[in-house]
């Protein structure tokens, strides 16, 4: 569920019910584009931020996961070599 509020289209969808509601209750004109303006511009951009940290996170956990089952394999050919 919270994956669907961050999405970007979810947001897109908010800022366009914000937007819409300030028009309907007479906000200036300019407030209302600067809402809007701005809702255009960082929603994309943190979205953007947001998911190439998970997706750096996915890749760190990845190649932990690889180096740390290097590291066994090498720790067992030691061990195997010790013993014979």
């Amino acid at each position: 569920m919270l994956e669907k509020i961050k999405s970007r289209k979810f947001l897109m969808a908010l800022t366009s019910v914000v937007v819409g509601i300030l028009t309907i209750f007479g906000v200036p004109e300019g407030v209302v584009s600067l809402v809007s303006g701005i809702s255009l511009v960082l929603i994309p951009v943190v979205v953007y931020i947001a998911s190439e940290g998970r997706i750096d996170a996915a890749a760190v956990a990845l190649t932990s996961e690889a180096l740390r089952e290097i590291a066994e394999l090498l720790d067992k050919k030691e061990a195997e070599e010790k013993q014979g």
